[in-house]
């Protein structure tokens, strides 16, 4: 199930709804709440039937637990796949009651904000599932590590339509640093802020524009005046036109302190920006450091404001590595590619199950 919210994991979700071969499978949706941001786009692609579950404290969560079962038993769904934590702890032991043959669960985080006790749930749901798919390798070792067996964690990294983001010939010189990301402490937008003042110093006329909302916008607003940066940052909340932003940057900065596979880095990347991102999880999947973009230790200011300086000081350096990040992107992260390993996972667990032959595999995503 899913809330539709503007986030990274919908989306690619989204997009697998879309792609979904029609031929081959028949797709339904099931959610928790009746709006969203991008409820409508999705009710464009296929059915979606809500199940209301504000909290699972409530009585009502079981009612509508066994109500979801009795969705999938009488839908004959074939596979059920969940998309995030609160759909996995739902969604997984839902599609056990109602008989699904092809339970598919999803881990697109390191769980940098996750209570024991969510962590705890929702490794009980897995237990429900056939099969965890984990967007990067990270994500993957974190799964072991919370103890789900070896042989049910599967790899599919994620997508994106690199067409989207129209190669603009950057500026030179380069002084304009864009951050796209939800304003949550592992983020590290703060880092940013504490890195501002050392690269103002050498190059007065820096920006820095932070697309996204969240909790510590007003933390980092009060941070940038203490720090004497304000003037500098723009704080643009949450943005629709994410392609423009990025396309009006230069240098693209992710210093988060946990991430399993970044979507923004990789739209950073497709759009020919230089990128300087944490090593952390499963950022160095992504970036080839000084080839295709670079790294730095999470939490440390002074060198991640050495790198952006690096950058403005040597605009063609810049243009070099932005250049190779959309390459490396285009080759392999598209959305064809993620779709076909998800369908890959689905037809070898319907194998193993011996639904296929028996009947025509369904698919309904939650």
């Amino acid at each position: 199930m899913t809330s539709f919210a503007p986030g990274g994991t919908e989306r690619q979700m989204i997009e697998l709804v879309r792609r979904l071969d029609r031929g081959r499978w028949t797709v339904e949706i099931a959610s928790f709440l009746r709006r969203g941001p991008l409820f409508d786009s999705v009710a464009a692609l296929a059915p979606i039937k809500v199940f209301p579950v504000a909290s699972f404290l409530r009585p009502g969560t079981a009612r509508q637990m066994w109500s979801f079962a009795q969705w999938c038993r009488a839908k004959r769904a074939a596979v059920v796949h969940t998309t995030e934590v609160s759909a996995n702890i739902f969604g997984l032991p839902g599609a056990a009651l109602g008989g699904v043959p092809v339970r598919i669960g999803n881990r697109r985080e390191i769980n940098p904000d996750k209570t024991h006790t969510t962590i705890a749930t929702q490794r009980a749901a897995y237990m429900c599932a056939h099969r965890i798919i984990a967007n990067s390798s990270a994500a993957a070792e974190r799964l072991r590590a919370e103890g789900v067996p070896a042989r049910k964690v599967s790899v599919v990294r994620n997508g994106l339509d690199v067409d989207r983001f129209s190669r603009v010939p950057r500026r030179t010189p380069l002084r304009r640093v864009v951050v796209v990301a939800n304003l949550r402490r592992e983020k590290g937008h703060d880092v940013l802020v504490d890195a501002a003042p050392q690269v103002l110093r050498r190059f007065p006329d820096a920006r820095f524009d932070i697309v996204g909302d969240g909790p510590e916008m007003d933390p980092l607003l009060r941070r940038a005046h203490e720090r004497g940066v304000a003037p500098a940052f723009t704080f643009f909340g949450h943005r629709d036109d994410v392609v423009e932003r990025l396309a009006a940057g230069d240098i693209f900065v992710l210093p988060s302190r946990s991430e399993a596979s970044p979507n923004a880095l990789l739209e950073a990347m497709a759009a020919g920006l230089p990128a300087i991102a944490s090593a952390v999880g499963g950022i160095p999947e992504l970036i080839e450091d000084n080839r295709t973009g670079f790294l730095v230790p999470s939490g440390n200011a002074r060198v991640l404001a050495e790198r952006i300086s690096q950058l403005m000081a040597d605009s063609s350096r810049g243009a070099r590595i932005g250049e190779a990040a959309r390459r490396d992107v285009a080759s392999r992260f598209s959305f064809d590619r993620m779709v076909a390993g998800f369908e890959q996972v689905y037809l070898d667990e319907l194998a193993r199950r011996g639904v296929i032959g028996a009947r025509q595999p369904q698919w309904a995503a939650s």
